[in-house]
């Protein structure tokens, strides 16, 4: 069962960020379903950020001390790697807010049940903070940026919450086949 609420630090991203930023492609032999390389992966998440934006995997845990990006528009574009949202996933995060997704990053997070992909109606990246503490209600599909004490509508998951609920589209598929 899918968490309602998700709390955290926010880490705060423009637009277009592209695939080969989440997770470079010399650690693309990695793996997130893989035990024993899913910590090493999710270590390197946004390793191609740019020097001037505060770290997001603190180096001594290997682990971000950020689960939930917040973004701008085209999240996730660029090459069709699933190995993006399991990266993300690997590092800590449970959820990403953005203006916009690319769609194949989108269903990736999706399907394999990774991330919670979430839409805000307003641009929220040009609004936020790294570091803002932050909540996530689902149910009611907003958040609260509770270090500026303001909060923000989300739009609904709609169907997508059932597939993330069921763990991944495969179980989502047998819940819903007729036997």
């Amino acid at each position: 069962m899918m968490e309602d609420r998700i709390a955290g630090k926010a880490y705060v991203l423009g637009d277009n960020i592209d695939t080969d930023v989440i997770i470079p492609a010399r650690y693309l032999s990695l793996s997130h379903t893989n035990p024993a390389q899913k910590d090493e992966l999710g270590s390197h998440a946004l390793e191609g950020l740019s020097d001037t934006l505060p770290p997001f995997i603190d180096r001594q845990t290997g682990k971000s001390p950020y689960s939930i990006i917040v973004a701008g528009d085209n999240f996730g574009c660029g090459s069709s790697r699933a190995q993006a949202p399991g990266a993300l996933n690997a590092a800590g995060v449970k959820a990403v807010v953005a203006s916009y997704y690319a769609r194949i990053f989108f269903r990736n997070s999706v399907n394999a049940a990774l991330l919670i992909p979430l839409e805000c109606e307003d641009r929220l990246s040009e609004k936020m903070k790294t570091g803002d503490d932050v909540e996530i209600i689902l149910s009611e599909s907003k958040m609260t940026n509770k270090s500026q004490k303001k909060e923000y509508r989300l739009r609904p998951l709609g169907a997508v919450r059932e597939i993330l609920e069921a763990g991944d589209v495969f179980e989502y598929a047998k819940r819903i086949m007729p036997q």
